[in-house]
């Protein structure tokens, strides 16, 4: 099959898993775009937003729809890394056996990821980026495709243990859940308080899953869209001459080069699902709010005037 013709296969199969989770899920699309847009590119996405709003229903839904694995993990004050990746016991013969924990799946929730502390946080970024722990002395490898969906609490920060920086970096996406509309509200609790049952039909598995990461690295970005993509990034940097009066006046520390390569990748993707076979300008501002909204570090003037991240981002485009 010629990339072509994969990319209109792909969009096909975007369409039809969209309507699967959308047997589920009301509302939500643009949530739901980024999540599988990170999927698409390889990539593990930050979902910010209030509890029942339905995070895990949702993750649980896409994993089904793509007919993958998936394992939810509760963060608490008291996990500690063994209880996610696993730990070696003594069997019956008196030898260690290697039990593995819930991170060994094609997807995991890491669910309130803030309230564990640094060193279990350590442990699952370690498995994002290398795609393989080590217990032991010995390295076991996760089976792809691996995506790790952290939520966060926005509300209760007592008692917590935010995400420095240089973690959150490692999220390709922050995704923001919002409360639904009242009409997107009535559907929900008109589905979920009647004895109807939906099944989600898988449309994908595992392999066609990687051949889509493979095929959308595949597309060709002309170099004007390059360089937008990298002046924009470098135009969240204060401390570079080229800044803006307005990024100077508002922001402390800009993105770095981990976005301009996310940004490349989810414009690829996001030109794919749309049937385009090469990403422009239009596809990198459609991404830009989720991939540089974590990155971008206001100072403590923009707090004090309300100026939020999404407000910089929108005066850069």
């Amino acid at each position: 099959m010629s990339d072509v013709e994969a990319v209109k296969l792909l969009v096909q199969k975007h369409n039809a898993l969209k309507s699967e989770i959308a047997k589920i899920i009301v509302g939500q699309d643009n949530v739901v775009d980024q999540i599988l847009l990170s999927i698409y590119t390889g990539g593990h996405s930050l979902l910010i937003g209030v509890p029942g709003l339905a995070k895990t229903l949702m993750v649980n839904t896409i994993a089904q729809a793509l007919g993958l694995d998936f394992k939810r993990i509760q963060f608490t004050p008291d996990l500690m890394p063994s209880d996610i990746l696993g730990s070696e016991v003594l069997d019956q013969n008196r030898n260690f056996k290697f039990i593995k924990g819930p991170i060994f799946s094609n997807i995991i929730l890491a669910d309130e990821i803030n309230r564990t502390p640094p060193k279990t946080q350590a442990a699952l970024l370690e498995a994002m980026q290398e795609r393989a722990v080590t217990i032991a002395g010995q390295q076991y490898k996760l089976e792809l495709p691996y995506f790790v969906l952290a939520t966060q609490n926005p509300i209760e920060q007592e008692g917590t243990y935010p995400l420095p920086e240089a973690q959150l970096d490692r999220f390709m996406f922050a995704i923001e859940l919002k409360y639904p509309t009242v009409k997107e509200e009535i559907q929900i609790v008109k589905n979920t308080t009647s004895t109807s049952k939906v099944q989600v039909r898988p449309q994908f598995n595992a392999e066609e899953i990687l051949n889509v990461q493979q095929l959308v690295r595949r597309v060709p970005v002309p170099d004007n869209v390059v360089e937008y993509a990298v002046n924009l990034v470098n135009g969240t940097r204060p401390n570079l001459e080229t800044a803006s009066d307005y990024v100077k006046q508002y922001v402390d520390w800009g993105a770095g080069p981990r976005a301009s390569q996310n940004l490349i990748l989810a414009a690829k993707a996001h030109a794919a699902v749309n049937g385009k076979y090469s990403p422009d300008i239009e596809d990198v501002q459609k991404v830009a709010y989720g991939i540089l909204k974590h990155r971008i570090i206001k100072n403590y003037k923009a707090e004090a005037e309300g100026i939020s991240e999404e407000a910089i981002i929108g005066k850069l485009l």
